[in-house]
Parts: C-alpha cells; sequence; structure tokens
C-alpha cells in the first residue's frame, strides 16, 4: 500500500543561523532532524513503509519576523524545498512557508510557489501578531489559494504573550510550555482560528477555499454536534451551518494521534474522503504511524483512501 505522509516538517539550520532566529528548547532539540533533507530522512522513510512525504518548514519562526525579514527568509526556505524536491522528486513534494505579515509578498510568494516551483499548497502557523486569517488584511492570500486550487494547511503555533500570560502563568516552565502548545492549547487554538473563519464568513465569501488542519481535526470532530447546535443559530446570514461549512471546505490528518477514538471520531464526523495520513515528523515516530495504520479498524478501501488516495486527489499528485 502506498502511504503518503503531508505534515512532515523541516528547518534548514543554515538559514535559521543566518536570520538569527533561537529554536529554543524543544525544536533545538529536533534540529538535526528537521535540518536533515537526505539520507538520514529517506531512511526513516523507508523503515516506516512512508512512500512520500510533503514537506513544509516549521515556519512560525520566520513568519513571526519583521515583514521584509520574513520575505527574504521565507523564500530561501522555499527554494531550498524545492532543490529537495527536484533531488528527490519521487519522496518529496512541498507546502510553501509565506510571509504572513505581508499579506501582498505572500501572494506573490504563493504563486511563484505553485507556478514555478510546483508546491502543492501553503503551510501556515496559527495567528500572527494577533492577525488571524478571517482579517480582511489577508484575504487576497485566501483567494489567491482559492485561485490556485492549492489549499492551506493550517498548524498551531505558540501562545501570543497576552494568552500564555492569561492561561500557563504560574505552572512549572517545562509543564506550561508542553500545555500552551502541543499539550492542549494549540489544538483548541487551531479549532477556534478555524470557527473564527467560519463565523466572519470567509468560506462564504471564498466556498472554493481548501483548509487542512492536522492532529485529527485539532477536536473539531469531537465537538462538531456541540458547536453545531450552540453556534451555528447565532451565525446568521450564510448559506451553510457551521458544520456544513466545515465538512465542505475542512480536511483533517492523523498527524501525531494513533489510536482508534479519534480516527473513529474523524471518520464519523467527516467522513472517509476528509482524512489524510500524516506524521508529524519528527516530532512523532514513523513507524509507529504507519504500524497503527496498517491496523487501524477501518475497510481496505478506506485504509486506501486515507494512506494515500485523499492526499492524491486534493493535493493533484
Amino acid at each position: 500500500m502506498k502511504v503518503i505522509a503531508i505534515e512532515e516538517h523541516m528547518l534548514p539550520r543554515d538559514i535559521i543561523e543566518s536570520a538569527g532566529i533561537d529554536l529554543g528548547l524543544r525544536v533545538g532539540g529536533r534540529a538535526a532532524q528537521l535540518d536533515d533533507l537526505g539520507e538520514g530522512r529517506l531512511q526513516v522513510m523507508d523503515d516506516a513503509g512512508i512512500d512520500v512525504q510533503v514537506l513544509s518548514a516549521l515556519g512560525y519562526f520566520v513568519q513571526d519576523l519583521e515583514p521584509a525579514a520574513s520575505v527574504q527568509w521565507s523564500r530561501e526556505i522555499n527554494d531550498r524545498l524545492a532543490a529537495t524536491v527536484a533531488e528527490h522528486p519521487d519522496r518529496f513534494q512541498a507546502f510553501a512557508s509565506l510571509p504572513v505579515r505581508d499579506p501582498t509578498a505572500s501572494v506573490d510568494e504563493l504563486t511563484r510557489c505553485v507556478q514555478e516551483l510546483g508546491f502543492v499548497g501553503t503551510m501556515i502557523h496559527g495567528q500572527t501578531h494577533g492577525v488571524f486569517l478571517d482579517h480582511p488584511s489577508v484575504r487576497p492570500l485566501l483567494a489567491a489559494a482559492a485561485r490556485l486550487d492549492v489549499p492551506i494547511y493550517l498548524h498551531p503555533a505558540p501562545p501570543p504573550l497576552a494568552v500564555k500570560e492569561t492561561y500557563y502563568s504560574g505552572l512549572p516552565e517545562a509543564a506550561a510550555a508542553c500545555l500552551s502548545t502541543s499539550g492542549w492549547g494549540w489544538h483548541s487554538e487551531c479549532a477556534m482560528h478555524v470557527l473564527r473563519m467560519v463565523v466572519a464568513g470567509v468560506f462564504e465569501e471564498l466556498p472554493d477555499l481548501k483548509v487542512i488542519v492536522g492532529h485529527m481535526g485539532e477536536g473539531l470532530p469531537f465537538h462538531l454536534d456541540r458547536i453545531e447546535s450552540m453556534l451555528s443559530p447565532v451565525v446568521t446570514g450564510q448559506s451553510l451551518s457551521v458544520a456544513e461549512t466545515l465538512r465542505r471546505n475542512l480536511y483533517l490528518t492523523t498527524s501525531g494521534y494513533n489510536s482508534d477514538a479519534p480516527l473513529l471520531c474523524a471518520l464519523s464526523a467527516f467522513g472517509v474522503d476528509r482524512v489524510m495520513f500524516s506524521v508529524d515528523h519528527p516530532f512523532a515516530n514513523s513507524r509507529q504511524a504507519t504500524t497503527y495504520l496498517q491496523s487501524a479498524p477501518v475497510s481496505p478501501a478506506d485504509r486506501e483512501k486515507i494512506a494515500h488516495g485523499n492526499a492524491e486527489a486534493l493535493l493533484r499528485l
């Protein structure tokens, strides 16, 4: 069975050092794996039975820079991604890194990456200095993604300082850092980010816009009935309910989740055609993810869709 993994991170060490970026302890501990775009990464893929990784920069470090610097280093990362794909075209594809603080430059860079470099979409990391993707200033970028017919993979990012101080202060440092990000916080923030887009009418204005979220839907499948019953009645003037909009515009990946309950919940809430395999390399174990994929309680036809068919259709691979 062919396996395509679509949330697989990279971050070239030389570019990060040139940009003067401090990765911090958690990401810094994975710096060597993020930097490896060659034999080490391919060996991990081969050992796990992964045929293709769709590479994406862990880009919130660059996304958060001043606009001019973000433009420069986003382009540098994308050129490195393009070179990697060109070297191993049968093993890698790529999502563009964008300087979201400069929406005009982001449109230009996304267009370059898709039309000239052959990228299959973009990954955007959470809010950018308090600006979410429902903000009018970002609408040209969303319109460009819809026009180019490529998805936006909306990945969580660390919380802004005000949120960090309000929700996560007064706790042991390591536990607070995890609780605010991968241990809970950024899943709920990413789900809220998507719902902001629905409430603000982004998908009403851009019905062809495709958004991917990882981590088995960032909690949205579990909460979908509650969201529909509570939120839909107060979201007026739209042609679809909140749940209907999400089922039309949203795709989910399995990244970081390897157990039955969240998978079955995602399948029940969104249907198998909306669920795609991911690992979250190097922050999750590739072999563990593919081992679970092989044994997950789904039909052979649905396993093929999750493993590669849905990604091939959405990303036109």
